[in-house]
């Protein structure tokens, strides 16, 4: 089996997804009927979308009623946004102007999220239905034209006086809109003038060309060959499949397939260095123009978090390493190896139990699992997952691999699944996506368009709660050994992806974009020398950290999207503190407004009035903790604590 989940994509595995949720793919299994073979054996073939079922297919009638009706409302979208010129140059005429030309906005926005969401689904169920792709190129077309007919707004609401804007957040029309207005007005102090905003916008693809070169260079230029399987076969590695085979019982081939991998990312390394370097170099130039003191400033802003968060999450993880160092020595224990390597850490220790787990037995564990949350919760959760068939459930010939959420304001929340019975994981899957959906759901109700939107701040949040839940409902039923060896492997390997890693990655851009900003040179010794020292104080010596380790650095997608990696660690560590108090206190009620709280505040006012404080050390110190308990646990599972423990 080829796993991917948050943790691999977020490590540089290249996989398609909408969003990053877990996501998980499977050479084997699924939804297929057979062929006869002319020696009488069958042929596993997966099936066209026409062949499934009804019932097994998500339901997107309730958004269109065809392709037709869907163009008619795409002529209305055409004929709707030229409207915004009527307002051009005239937002400081009044409250009552601008609040017009606002609802013009968000009747446009929400029509085009909608015709987007029916598009996207459309193509995701069956990427080779040349209707559906045409549905999305002809959308495309007309979205790039609103984007830029409605490109004044915001310059022209930053250029009122401060007097008259406090005058227009008082006045009765724009009481719906006081809350984006100040998001928006917050960025003035980082709005440059016309001219300026300009040539930073005919720049920017200028600027940011290192990000498409890195992708072309690792993603279809590189060639990794191959590597030869436990029965022989020569199987190609890449970038995607690359993860496929650190899972593999045999180390031969996880070691075959690391060694091979790197030595094309060795054979690179100045190009792979001087593109990252011009990553940092872009950063620094854009938070430099837009007046930040920082790049770790600038990209905290937009969110409204205090460096004081960053800096936490990094101390508090640096602390508290000695249970992963015996996470370490555990799996070196349980693999039966002298040595632990890189290439020893994503197989699991006892294997995936065997197990034949049915889509309606799936269902009722996520369901049964989220019980805590109240009988309403359950309900709308049971009748989406199957009468209201918000699931698109099994593989189809030309289906998007993995999983994802996707809703809208006005639409069921829907999910893309690929279900496969015999692949337990699975059933983590669903419950991700579903905590996705849930949280759209309640938030679309609860918030006026322009307030539902959640920021990435806060999106896993929901999602892992729901993986934390289900983690909690499988261990108090099960008495099974090596089931509950399997549950608790699963989220120390998740605790250690989300929180120790990408805190290292946190540590490692806070470092190379510092050394720019100090006028210190960023090259290839240097990358390599800082990710080296981070890799020495993760690693603390359990694992021997080969050579072409230095270079994993070279090769990680999220690092030319400075800071966003450590959103990861807080989410996970938001998500238990919020699961400890609903099932250690009953404290539901707080849980469920933070669903519905959407993005009317900022990520961290939300959070706290959901009872959690980023800002402090006890929400990634509950995490910790969490994880050194199942790190004891396992232990116990598998017979060796006395040996190992410390």
């Amino acid at each position: 089996m080829l796993r991917i989940s948050d943790r691999e994509l977020m490590e540089g595995m290249k996989v398609e997804v909408k969003d990053e949720g877990c996501v998980f793919f499977s050479s084997w299994g699924g939804y297929f009927s057979g062929e006869v073979r002319g020696d009488g054996g069958e042929v596993e073939r997966i099936v066209r979308r026409e062949e499934v079922a009804e019932e097994f297919k998500w339901d997107l009638k309730k958004l269109y009623r065809d392709d037709e009706q869907w163009r008619e409302e795409l002529r209305r979208y055409c004929n709707l946004y030229p409207r915004i010129g009527e307002f051009r140059g005239r937002l400081g005429e009044g409250a009552k102007v601008l609040a017009e030309a606002l609802e013009l906005e968000r009747e446009v926005n929400e029509l085009g999220e909608r015709l987007s969401q029916y598009a996207a689904l459309r193509v995701a169920e069956d990427s080779g239905d040349s209707q559906a792709l045409a549905l999305e190129a002809e959308l495309q077309a007309v979205q790039t034209k609103v984007g830029e007919a409605f490109a004044f707004l915001q310059p022209e609401i930053q250029a009122l006086g401060d007097e008259d804007f406090e005058g227009y957040l008082g006045s009765p029309e724009l009481e719906e809109w006081r809350i984006p207005l100040r998001k928006i007005r917050r960025m003035k102090p980082h709005t440059l003038s016309a001219a300026e905003e300009r040539i930073l916008a005919l720049g920017a693809s200028a600027v940011g060309g290192h990000g498409e070169a890195f992708s072309q260079l690792l993603n279809v230029d590189l060639k990794f060959g191959s590597v030869r399987d436990e029965d022989g076969k020569e199987r190609e590695l890449s970038q995607s499949s690359f993860s496929s085979f650190l899972v593999r019982r045999e180390r031969r081939v996880r070691e075959e397939a690391f060694r091979k991998f790197y030595e094309q990312i060795e054979g690179h390394r100045y190009t792979l260095a001087a593109l990252l370097a011009s990553s940092v170099r872009a950063d620094v130039f854009y938070a430099r123009a837009r007046n930040f003191g920082s790049c770790l400033e600038a990209a905290l802003f937009y969110d409204d978090i205090p460096v004081e968060v960053y800096e936490n999450l990094v101390r508090t993880v640096r602390s508290r390493l000695g249970a992963l160092f015996r996470y370490y020595r555990l799996r070196r224990r349980g693999l039966g190896l002298e040595e632990l390597h890189h290439f020893d850490l994503y197989v699991p220790l006892d294997g995936e139990e065997e197990t034949d787990v049915s889509w309606e037995e799936a269902v009722e564990m996520v369901v049964g699992a989220v019980e805590p949350l109240g009988e309403d919760y359950v309900r709308e959760l049971q009748r989406g997952l199957t009468t209201e068939r918000w699931c698109d459930r099994y593989e189809n010939k030309g289906k998007r691999g993995g999983a994802f959420s996707y809703g809208t304001y006005r639409s069921l929340p829907y999910i893309l699944m690929n279900y496969k019975r015999d692949v337990f994981a699975d059933v983590f899957t669903l419950a991700h996506e579903a905590g996705h959906s849930m949280h759209t759901l309640l938030a679309s109700r609860a918030q006026l368009f322009q307030n539902y939107h959640y920021p990435i701040f806060l999106a896993e949040v929901a999602s892992t709660f729901h993986e934390l839940l289900l983690t909690e409902y499988l261990l108090g039923r099960t008495e099974d050994r090596k089931m509950r060896a399997f549950l608790v492997n699963r989220q120390l390997d998740d605790i250690r992806g989300t929180m120790f890693r990408q805190t290292m990655f946190a540590e490692f851009e806070l470092e190379v974009h510092g050394m720019e900003e100090r006028g210190e040179a960023v090259t290839l010794d240097s990358l390599r020398r800082v990710y080296r020292g981070l890799l020495e104080a993760y690693f603390g010596g359990e694992m021997v950290i080969d050579r072409e380790l230095e270079v994993e650095c070279l090769r990680i997608p999220h690092f030319y999207s400075a800071f966003y990696v450590y959103k990861y660690a807080t989410g996970l560590s938001a998500a238990v503190a919020l699961a400890k108090r609903v099932l250690e206190e009953g404290e539901r009620e707080k849980y469920l407004s933070f669903l519905r709280s959407g993005g009317s505040k900022f990520p961290l006012e939300t959070l706290l009035e959901a009872g959690v404080d980023l800002r402090t050390p006890e929400p990634i110190e509950a995490t910790l903790d969490l994880f050194e308990k199942r790190v004891v646990e396992l232990e116990e599972l598998m017979g060796v604590r006395k040996e190992i423990g410390g």
